[in-house]
């Protein structure tokens, strides 16, 4: 039997830099017309979520290419200082990195900045994977990086408690239980991520994004969250806050910290990441759900809402030196072989449609067919190069309305503004 390893052999066309759309086309290097060089390489990687599954995928490659070993650099855990790190290095055309995991939202920067090349699309099984995982690689027009994880976020409810009621669907039922429920039992009502950091934009923009509105336009170019819509859902989390079925101790949580509230059974619902499912599952001290809680879809005002889409790709360094074994190492890790074992070491969700129907996977992991239809419907965060000013905006402008109780209507208006601004100056 051919392992998938030795299936990824021989270099692979990208995409010739000619007819890039106008105003995408990376401003340096120029794109390449063909991959070359074959030989050592490094793959730069955040440090969190990787010693599952990272080491033992290494060592298949490493065996099976011996003159093409791959050397891991790890990242800061800080997801900001991770990005930090990898722009401060292309920016002096350093070939240091090779094939970069990236935050499905730096996508877009580092394809016009010309950080990162263009890939043929034939060159990977696109049609098997979930399209909202390829889009997240799609830049200008073009394919930029190989979709390697998806993500949606997931409404996790303790199970014990509701008992024959079902969970939340919408708004009105989530507030209602966690307002009447949650304190018989001496806990708080529901939390998500509230902290002035990028989990409070995911939280605002699942909210804006389910009850129908937007925060930019598709193409990233026009301002469109002043609407009732967005103002209805910045509402839905301050009305949570100044009626207290939302802890005012969310406003410092980020994922690590609302996870440990619910494990500690201080949560009847938690707003979070599928891999809270794995880590809560696994009785320890501390941990007061172990099989005692379910997920189901974020809710919306009138049935389930929309997730923030999240997830990783990777992408080669334009500065590599060798970009041909860098593609097939990528198409090595982005397997169905690979991201299987991904996901039963680590819970990281797949990009393989397949797997989210395997029946021996979806016994291990029965959120599956839930999470695939969250990542079908999730929406992308906005698809611009300066994302992280843009996030930065977002999140403190909406921390400071959710502490202060200022008016949503008068919020919305001032952070349309404040947007604009960012998006005629990005």
């Amino acid at each position: 039997m051919r392992t998938p390893f030795t299936r990824l052999a021989g270099a692979v066309a990208l995409l010739a830099g000619a007819g890039l759309a106008a105003g995408c086309a990376p401003s340096s290097p120029a794109a390449v017309t063909s991959l070359s060089g074959i030989g050592p390489i490094t793959f730069a990687t955040g440090k969190l979520d990787t010693s599952s599954w990272l080491p033992g995928l290494i060592q298949e490659w490493n065996t099976a290419h011996p003159r093409q070993h791959v050397t891991v650099i790890p990242l800061p855990n800080d997801t900001n200082d991770q990005l930090a790190q990898l722009v401060a290095n292309l920016q002096t055309k350093s070939s240091l990195y090779d094939v970069m995991n990236l935050d499905v939202i730096w996508t877009a920067e580092f394809a016009a900045n010309g950080w990162i090349v263009p890939l043929n699309p034939q060159a990977l099984p696109l049609a098997d994977m979930l399209a909202p995982a390829v889009a997240t690689a799609r830049y200008g027009g073009h394919l930029y990086a190989a979709p390697f994880t998806s993500n949606a976020e997931l409404l996790y409810y303790r199970k014990d408690i509701l008992a024959r009621r079902a969970p939340p669907r919408t708004w009105r039922q989530l507030a209602s239980l966690a307002r009447t429920l949650a304190p018989r039992h001496g806990m708080a009502g529901y939390a998500g991520q509230l902290g002035a950091y990028e989990g409070l934009t995911v939280n605002f923009a699942e909210a804006v994004q389910s009850a129908g509105g937007s925060i930019l336009s598709p193409d990233g170019t026009r301002v469109t969250l002043n609407s009732p819509q967005a103002r209805a859902g910045l509402a839905f989390l301050a009305g949570g806050l100044r009626q207290g079925w939302i802890p005012k101790a969310a406003l410092n949580w980020d994922e690590a910290a609302s996870q440990a509230a619910f494990e500690a059974g201080k949560l009847l619902f938690l707003n979070n990441w599928p891999y809270v499912y794995g880590q809560a599952s696994v009785a320890g001290p501390g941990n007061r759900v172990a099989g005692k809680f379910g997920v189901t879809a974020l809710p919306g005002p009138d049935g389930p809402g929309s997730s923030s889409l999240g997830g990783a790709n990777l992408a080669i360094s334009a500065y590599s030196r060798h970009q041909s074994t860098a593609l097939a190492f990528i198409k090595f890790l982005t397997s169905a072989a690979s991201e299987r074992r991904i996901l039963i070491d680590a819970s990281l969700p797949p990009v393989w449609t397949e797997l989210y129907t395997d029946p021996s996977l979806v016994r291990r992991f029965p959120y599956l067919p839930v999470l695939e239809k969250a990542i079908l419907s999730a929406q992308p965060r906005p698809k611009v190069p300066d994302y992280n000013q843009l996030s930065l905006v977002i999140s403190s402008t909406i921390h400071q309305a959710l502490e202060s109780g200022r008016p949503a209507g008068a919020t919305i208006a001032a952070l349309s503004g404040e947007l604009n601004s960012v998006i005629r100056n990005g």
